[in-house]
């Protein structure tokens, strides 16, 4: 099985990451340079949450605040689901789906930041490794379950 721990080890260490304290229109900036989605949001050594172009959108721009004069603290994302380096790529993709969010904290044996999981991340491994990514055993009794009869 995928792990978290092997995840992080296909990305780079993260670079994109901002000050809390930093102006909305300057992580925008860095957002564009990094072409990325989402910027680490740290004070210090201390994760704080992470700032996203759906935050941008959703908790600036549909309410009518400026990117000059709103700082990051006040629209990232802090509530942001856990995971640890031993948990699989299904139980990511289960806390991804239960809690509606596109991106886990992935903290290392010491609860230090280890790195953040995309649901791009996820799609990766599996594209990339669809016969290690799911339990057979799960695979098969999903797929042999007569569903014969039921709308989707």
């Amino acid at each position: 099985m995928i792990t978290v721990k092997d995840i992080l080890k296909t990305k780079e260490e993260p670079t994109n990451t901002v000050e809390p304290t930093t102006m909305v229109i300057d992580a925008l900036r860095t957002l564009a340079s990094v072409n990325l989605s989402y910027l680490v949001v740290m004070d210090g050594d201390e994760f704080k949450g992470i700032f996203s172009e759906r935050d941008y959108t959703r908790n600036l721009v549909l309410k009518g605040r400026s990117s000059r004069d709103t700082m990051v603290q006040e629209v990232m994302n802090t509530e942001l689901p856990e995971v640890y380096m031993s948990k699989t790529i299904e139980d990511c993709m289960y806390l991804m789906n239960m809690r509606g969010n596109r991106y886990l904290v992935a903290y290392d044996d010491d609860n230090k930041l280890a790195g953040i999981i995309t649901i791009h991340d996820i799609l990766r491994q599996v594209l990339a490794n669809k016969h290690h990514a799911f339990d057979d055993a799960l695979t098969s009794g999903l797929l042999d379950k007569d569903e014969s009869g039921r709308i989707f």
